[in-house]
């Protein structure tokens, strides 16, 4: 994937979804497949490794059908699990500030390695710590 700062030049940037600029399912898969490699390596990542248990396949699955349609691709997750809410699902997971942050540095990470476009990432960045920030759900952590 190129570093490019925008979407290719020539083409009207408004219809062009993340996911498009992200380069579709195939850079999605990418991501959150390193995202979840990482956090199995890096010892940096430990709190958020720790809050997924000791199996990820199913984890890394539904964060790929997840984010395709989140960035404007196909709603995979929600044709086979119906509306994401995330809130909900992440309640029986104690995510504090810690998890957090490390969830957001971990996939930060990943999307370096994957050359996201610099602008895009910011943005997704942001993005994500809101979302992130929304999980969190431990007394004492926020």
């Amino acid at each position: 994937m190129s570093t490019q700062e925008t979407p290719p030049a020539g083409t009207d940037p408004s219809p062009v979804t993340p996911f498009e600029w992200i380069g579709g399912e195939t850079v999605v898969r990418r991501l959150v497949d390193r995202f979840y490699d990482l956090m199995d390596l890096e010892p940096a990542y430990t709190a958020l490794r720790a809050a997924h248990g000791p199996e990820l396949d199913n984890a890394r699955e539904r964060l790929f059908l997840f984010l395709c349609g989140w960035l404007g691709g196909p709603s995979l997750y929600t044709e086979r699990f119906g509306h994401p809410r995330l809130r909900a699902r992440h309640l029986p997971f104690s995510i504090g500030i810690p998890e957090r942050d490390q969830w957001v540095a971990c996939m930060a990470q990943a999307m370096r390695e994957n050359d996201v476009p610099p602008l895009l990432r910011t943005r997704l960045e942001a993005s994500f710590m809101q979302t992130a920030d929304h999980m969190r759900n431990r007394v004492g952590s926020h």
